[in-house]
This record gives C-alpha cells, sequence and structure tokens, in this order.
C-alpha cells in the first residue's frame, strides 16, 4: 500500500491504497504540494530516526490530494477536503455522484437509486484513528450526505456499494499495519503527524 495515498486516505477516511504519482503537467505544484511530497518522500526511505515527528499541515494535505485527485479517485468524486478537528479526529468532505460512481465500476443502477442519488452530493465523514506499535484503527464516528445524517442500513449500504468496491483495502473498524517503520498516527487541528519507530 502507497504510503502517500494511504495516509492521506487515512486522513479522508477512506483506508484506501491510492497510487502516489507527478502532479499533472498542466499546472506548476503549489509549495505545499511539493512540502508534501518532500515529506513523504522522507518517510519513505525508511531513514529517519525512531521517534521522528513529520508534520503535515491541513494546506499540504489538501494540496495533494486536490492535485492527485484525478490520478486515483474514481469517476464520480471531485472536490475533496480535509479539515483536522485534533483528538486523533478528522473530517473529510467530497463532491460525489453515485449513479456515475456505479457505471465506472461496470454496474446499473434502479430507476428509483437513479432518481435518488443522481447529481452531485457532498459527502462528509468524520472518523477517529487510533494507533500505535506499528498498527492503526480508523472508526467511522458519522456521516452526512447532502447535510444529513446517515447511519444503520443506509451507512451500510454507501459502504457495501460504493466504499468497498472502489477502495477494497478499506479497512474500518479493524486494524492494520502501517508500513515504512512508522509508528502511529497523531491527528491535532493545525497538522497530522507520523511518528517513525
Amino acid at each position: 500500500m502507497p504510503f502517500r495515498a494511504s495516509f492521506v486516505a487515512l486522513i479522508l477516511l477512506a483506508g484506501a491504497a491510492l497510487p502516489a504519482s507527478a502532479p499533472p503537467a498542466s499546472a506548476p505544484p503549489s509549495a505545499d504540494y511539493r512540502n508534501a511530497q518532500r515529506k513523504f518522500q522522507q518517510i519513505e526511505t525508511q531513514k529517519l530516526k525512531p521517534g521522528t515527528r513529520i508534520a503535515l499541515t491541513p494546506g499540504e494535505l489538501n494540496a495533494w490530494i486536490q492535485t492527485e485527485l484525478p490520478n486515483f479517485a474514481p469517476d464520480g468524486v471531485s472536490q475533496p477536503v480535509v479539515r483536522l478537528q485534533g483528538n486523533n479526529t478528522a473530517t473529510g468532505s467530497a463532491l460525489v455522484n453515485f449513479v456515475r460512481l456505479r457505471s465506472a465500476q461496470g454496474k446499473d443502477t434502479s430507476w428509483l437509486l437513479r432518481n435518488l442519488l443522481n447529481g452531485e452530493h457532498e459527502i462528509r465523514v468524520t472518523a477517529k484513528v487510533a494507533s500505535g506499535g506499528g498498527r492503526a484503527t480508523v472508526q467511522i464516528v458519522a456521516v452526512e450526505l447532502a447535510g444529513l445524517p446517515i447511519s444503520g442500513s443506509a451507512l451500510d449500504f454507501l459502504i457495501q456499494n460504493y466504499l468497498i468496491p472502489n477502495y477494497p483495502d478499506a479497512k474500518i473498524g479493524k486494524p492494520f499495519p502501517l508500513k515504512y517503520r512508522m509508528d502511529r498516527i497523531e491527528v491535532g487541528t493545525k497538522a497530522a503527524y507520523v511518528v517513525t519507530r
């Protein structure tokens, strides 16, 4: 699982394996994007001393994910934004066209769902990351679709039909190993930190 993408995905609360790549040639990368790339490279080399804390600011995380989105997001996802809440909690939001996502998977959508879910809808997911000893677990705290809370069977439906098919490596509520000698991830209000072991 590429570290850059999996770390941002943790912060975006998807836990997905997203490939890292160079920024699109159409626009020069921002300073925040370049800083994020440099920090990810430092972590990936696995040469940092144990206990080193690398801070990624909201600006760096958002610049990276917004620059990389065309390279890894399924068709139908746009405008991702990360908000760090502190206390190891973060909120990720994006505009999602669920009908387009299903079509990209080669699946039909029933008439009822097509009429309910067509067009772009803002989805906002808040989750808490617990980590230590080289392992992490992401717990979903809240999900909102177009400002309405989603829970129970509706949330299960979204996870099974949209999250898992697009991000089969997603681990929600289950511990998974952190790579690149990461010990833990700490989410504050001003930065998300990677601590090495």
